[in-house]
């Protein structure tokens, strides 16, 4: 029968489910008389977790003689949770859902809690695998996994006790892996893992990321389009500056994680960056790649947070001069420092950020302005939607012909529902883009 996903949460787990069907069907699950489920959880917010555990239930409503396995982020911080839940067959961890065994010897319906559970303590893992995935069902770009877990404690965090201390892939198995993925048709290739830019900490000779970035970009000459997903801007090195500034198949677009705009509300954070070390890495590589576009991760309502704390976060994305904004409201976490901390009323904390997410909107409005009018090369996506090098959502004309995975040009023409609109570019056949 049919092994089926559902994944929460970052491009990681999106990568990790792909390995994830892969062990299941080397164990058998596609042999079962009844369809396998696999679902892939976050634990990054109690919203998210939430999210997780009300699609397991509607996957057993939906599908009452599945066997569902329940894995990720969430899984490995809190299993007894899940173990309780009598939709789940299988609770796994982050490390053994990545391993064929795991999935071998399904307990019988109706088990207690205490047998569904295999998870082990992540914090004494202290490798990560190349994992080789032929395709990433779904998507026309790629994920590849250099790194995973983090060394940081931030306050806020659950996802250390979820992913364990950081630990690299090496190089030569990240370009083996792109390889790969290129032969098998990817032409675009984002390299993922949880504090991506402490790639190396743990290698021989504690290379940094910027060596990797060029690494790939120099054994894989036929890669179109490279890119990163969320960094730490505090940690990026002068080579990665170097790929930013000079190298174009290295997308203009990163995705930063800032969190907050105030210095005290940072150091309660256990960041490691200021509010001016944020706006002076913004104004450095726009000056070095004037087209980039740049994202962010911030948080609303974190405790201790006043009005004036709060604007000082707020005027951030001026500041910085964000184009996307990804909002969280802040989420106590059993177990984090923060969740100890005076804690902000709900209500205040869905105010902020709601007020955070206007100011988004209209930066990505201005952001869509500034490209009306121009014309660009979109990796072309399902459902006649696109993006280009900056990573912005285009719509495609609904007429043209053009085969999801393929690359083609456009002229801007204007702003729709979120995104931009476009026509192909004068001289472009929409025959021959498919």
């Amino acid at each position: 029968m049919a092994i089926k996903t559902l994944t929460f949460g970052c491009r990681l787990n999106a990568y990790e489910t792909e390995v994830m069907r892969d062990r299941a069907r080397e164990a058998g699950l596609d042999a079962l008389a009844n369809d396998a489920i696999l679902i892939n959880t976050c634990a990054v917010t109690g919203e998210a977790v939430r999210q997780a555990k009300q699609a397991i239930r509607r996957a057993r409503r939906e599908n009452p003689h599945a066997r569902i396995i329940v894995s990720g982020c969430a899984a490995q911080t809190e299993p007894e949770t899940f173990a309780a839940m009598d939709e789940i067959d299988l609770v796994i961890g982050n490390e053994e859902k990545l391993k064929t065994h795991s999935y071998r010897g399904l307990p019988d319906f109706g088990v207690n809690a205490f047998e569904k559970v295999r998870v082990n303590d992540i914090m004494e893992v202290r490798e990560t695998a190349s994992h080789m995935v032929q395709a990433v069902e779904g998507h026309t770009r790629a994920f590849v996994q250099v790194q995973n877990g983090c060394d940081h404690r931030c306050t806020f965090c659950i996802i250390p006790f979820g992913r364990g201390n950081s630990r690299s892939v090496p190089a030569g198995e990240v370009v083996e892996q792109v390889r790969k993925l290129v032969a098998n048709g990817y032409r675009e290739v984002v390299l993922t893992g949880v504090d991506t830019t402490s790639w190396g900490a743990d290698l021989p000779g504690r290379p940094k990321l910027g060596r990797l970035v060029e690494a790939v970009l120099r054994h894989v000459p036929d890669l179109e389009r490279l890119r990163l997903s969320s960094i730490d801007s505090i940690e990026v090195d002068d080579g990665l500056m170097a790929a930013i500034a000079g190298e174009p198949r290295f997308m203009p677009h990163l995705h930063l994680s800032l969190q907050h705009g105030d210095d005290m509300i940072l150091k309660r954070m256990k960041r490691r960056h200021s509010r001016e070390d944020s706006i002076r890495f913004c104004e450095d590589v726009r000056r070095l790649r004037p087209e980039i576009a740049l994202g962010a991760d911030l948080m609303a309502g974190f405790p201790t947070e006043t009005d004036a704390m709060f604007e000082r976060s707020l005027s951030l994305i001026e500041a910085c001069g964000l184009d996307f904004v990804h909002v969280f409201p802040f989420s106590p976490r059993r177990g984090t420092p923060a969740a100890r901390m005076p804690q902000l009323d709900r209500e205040t904390v869905r105010k902020r950020a709601r007020i955070l997410r206007a100011a988004a909107d209209r930066a990505l409005q201005r952001h869509h302005e500034s490209l009306v009018g121009t014309t660009g090369t979109v990796l072309v996506e399902q459902d006649h939607k696109g993006r280009l090098p900056q990573f912005t959502q285009v719509a495609l004309p609904a007429a043209a012909a053009i085969e999801p995975g393929s690359f083609t040009q456009v002229a801007i023409t204007g702003i729709a529902d979120g995104m931009l609109t476009s026509r192909l570019a004068a001289g472009t056949d929409s025959s021959a883009a498919a």
